[in-house]
């Protein structure tokens, strides 16, 4: 069953990028103190992600903090390096914590992975947002098509903050 309002975000392992290379971060530890927009893209370096998704995520991140959001999380199903160099390719900073998913450990646990393999991808997070207070899911918007970035766009979370 998919990760709902009210539920508390599964505690699995992720690796963050570094400059000392990947870390390793308990999702639990991440999602789980204060309030936490959390959003995961199928692929880093995907059209939609990374045209659209991240870069609102990033664009609007001062907005999201005026609203109460202490952090800004997104996840993938890639590895950290991936992770790293589309962090940097699309200028994140600071706005947004990157956290890989490469086995798509979370994305499973949380009930949100998805078969890509027809396009070669192998399980995949679907498109989702959700916002987290103190590691309880207040909110989440999951896409019926992982190509739109409708419910779980920067505009859709802003609404419900």
């Amino acid at each position: 069953m998919a990760l709902a309002a009210g539920d508390t975000v599964p505690d699995v392992q992720l690796m963050t990028p570094t400059a000392d290379g990947p870390k390793p971060v308990q999702s639990a530890t991440a999602l789980g103190s204060g309030t936490v927009v959390l959003f995961g893209v199928p692929g880093a370096f995907t059209p939609a992600c990374s045209d659209t998704h991240l870069p609102g995520f990033v664009l609007r991140a001062d907005e999201l903090k005026q609203k109460g959001v202490d952090t800004v999380v997104c996840t993938a199903a890639n590895d950290a390096f991936v992770l790293g160099a589309w962090a940097d390719a699309r200028n994140v900073g600071d706005a947004v914590l990157m956290l890989a998913d490469g086995n798509a450990e979370f994305a499973t646990a949380a009930g949100l992975d998805m078969d890509g393999s027809k396009f070669g991808l192998g399980t995949r997070s679907k498109r989702y947002a959700a916002i987290i207070k103190d590691g309880v899911v207040q909110w989440i918007g999951v896409e019926d098509v992982p190509s739109s970035v409708e419910v779980s766009g920067v505009e859709s979370v802003l609404e419900q903050l």
